[in-house]
């Protein structure tokens, strides 16, 4: 076996005869087999060409990607508790059965098929159930919100093993070469069932509609946790996923003394571009390669020490509702697998810094969550709503050019967004500092991407839930918070991770902490 790496075109990628010639050229053969093991785009010029990482095997069998692997049954075992099932959740359990030990799952949300309907209901009717959306319920923000599975995490644990599970489960193999993979909303939540499934076939037990409101604290160790209907279930360790939105949890721990901090995050619009112009820009020609996925991009910029940057930017996606609570607008966005939407959005988001948060001083370590509350009700109000019963989805918006010039836009271009859009002067609903270092950001990225500013491009408010602004402290090597044992913080909630597979990695790293422990 060895490894090559060539650059070709897309549509000689696409062709593996015409590819299997090209390897054959360069390795100076004609009797061999290969396999991708990486695979990126490169658009810096034009042509763009796919860059490909191949092993290429002579006289040898190509090995089986996946390894598979190996549950024992923990129906007996000692019990953990794990509060929620997103990916931190779902990678905990998995581990915590693998190696020996039960998890006790409890979700506020419901299950996927469940949770569906009332996705359904608040994007058609613009009802919002609490514990039931974008954000909670079997599978955690990303099951309906894209499936990105890029991550810089490396150090943290290992990215391989957790695509191998999800593959295992049901995911595309492409995710286990692509640079930045993506499963999809319209297929993770076959892949999130599938891994309920082994939890439950291997001894492990999945609470859905269950809420953590309360603690069994007893001389600051954490012995179980009660539910909405005073039931406790007792463990001697608790792993803490509840998701960055989760804000119940951290007044519930603000409220036992639980020691918990102020933490950075960011907060912007979402914006959107037609996906056939961000096509133009990116991949340099005045029609999309058909061999070509739909393009992507990723801006930063710095305005006066403050960061401007894209975050979940989603090719051919739609803008989605994402409030966890009436009287609040959230965005977000969501790619199906083909991305094959007429949109382009990404969130672009500005850093929050303690200067906002002065006027939230008196609420200490929760400074932050309440000025995210703030901003999401002037969103709500903005998008004039019904204040008075707390109802509605509709958002404000505006035409991109005219939010740099300050201007309420007197039309709007089509939008994604389900719930439906009205024009607002978002220059005047976001924070005064926020506005100017979007405003800035956005005219250093028209620079940076000719056409990116066009009057065909909408922003829409508010995007908020980028991640916690409430960290959960906890010991660096062992992962127990300090003050509280048997509690471990985990995941996007506890300011330890920021997507799918960084989120897994902790939750695994908790589990396998637990496990070093006992």
């Amino acid at each position: 076996m060895q490894t090559i790496e060539i650059s070709v075109l897309p549509e000689e990628a696409a062709n593996e005869l015409l590819l299997k010639q090209l390897i054959g050229q360069q390795i100076s053969k004609t009797d061999f087999d290969f396999r991708i093991i990486k695979r990126s785009i490169d658009a810096r010029k034009n042509p763009v060409k796919i860059n490909l990482k191949i092993e290429v095997y002579i006289n040898e069998t190509v090995p089986n990607r996946i390894n598979k692997t190996t549950y024992q049954n923990v129906a007996n075992k000692p019990t953990v508790n794990v509060i929620g099932f997103g990916p931190a959740g779902m990678f905990a359990a998995l581990k915590l059965i693998e190696q020996g030990f039960k998890p006790i799952v409890l979700e506020r949300g419901k299950d996927v098929r469940s949770r569906r309907r009332d996705l359904a209901a608040l994007t058609k009717n613009q009802i919002v159930n609490p514990n039931s959306n974008y954000c909670f319920g079997e599978g955690g923000a990303g099951t309906y919100s894209d499936g990105k599975l890029y991550t810089r995490s490396t150090k943290r644990g290992n990215v391989t093993d957790i695509l191998n599970i999800l593959v295992e489960h049901g995911a595309d193999e492409s995710i286990l070469v692509d640079a930045h993979p993506h499963i999809g909303t319209n297929k993770l939540p076959k892949v999130v069932t599938a891994i309920r499934e082994t939890v439950l076939k291997y001894g492990g037990e999945i609470h859905f509609d269950t809420q953590v409101v309360d603690l069994v604290i007893e001389n600051n160790k954490l012995n179980g946790v009660i539910d909405q209907h005073n039931k406790t279930y007792f463990a001697e360790n608790t792993i803490l996923a509840t998701g960055h939105s989760a804000r119940d949890i951290f007044y519930l721990l603000h409220h036992k003394k639980v020691l918990i901090e102020s933490k950075p995050f960011a907060l912007g619009v979402r914006v959107e571009h037609p996906q056939e112009l961000i096509d133009k820009v990116q991949y340099h020609c005045p029609t999309k390669n058909d061999y070509l996925p739909p393009a992507s991009y990723k801006l930063v910029h710095q305005v006066k020490q403050r960061g401007v940057f894209s975050f979940c930017m989603c090719p051919g996606g739609v803008i989605a509702p994402c409030a966890t609570a009436p009287g609040e607008i959230v965005t977000n966005g969501w790619s199906p697998s083909k991305r094959n939407n007429p949109f382009a959005n990404s969130g672009i988001v500005v850093t929050v810094e303690q200067e906002d948060l002065e006027e939230f001083k008196q609420f200490g370590p929760l400074a932050g969550l309440k000025f995210q509350e703030a901003v999401e009700r002037a969103t709500f109000v903005g998008g004039k709503n019904d204040v008075k019963n707390n109802f509605g989805q509709i958002a404000p918006a505006q035409r991109l050019i005219d939010f740099i010039n300050n201007k309420t836009s007197d039309s709007l271009p089509k939008c994604s967004y389900k719930p439906g859009v009205v024009s607002a002067p978002i220059h005047q609903i976001l924070p005064k500092k926020m506005v100017y270092a979007l405003q800035e950001g956005f005219k250093a990225f028209g620079k940076k991407m000719n056409g990116y500013l066009t009057k065909d491009a909408i922003i829409v408010a508010v995007e908020s839930r980028t991640s916690s602004p409430v960290k959960i402290p906890r010991d660096r090597e062992f992962f127990e918070h300090p003050n509280l044992k048997g509690l471990y913080p985990c995941g996007e909630g506890a300011g330890y991770a920021g997507g799918i597979v960084s989120a897994a990695i902790d939750g695994q790293n908790c589990a396998l902490a637990i496990v070093a422990k006992s």
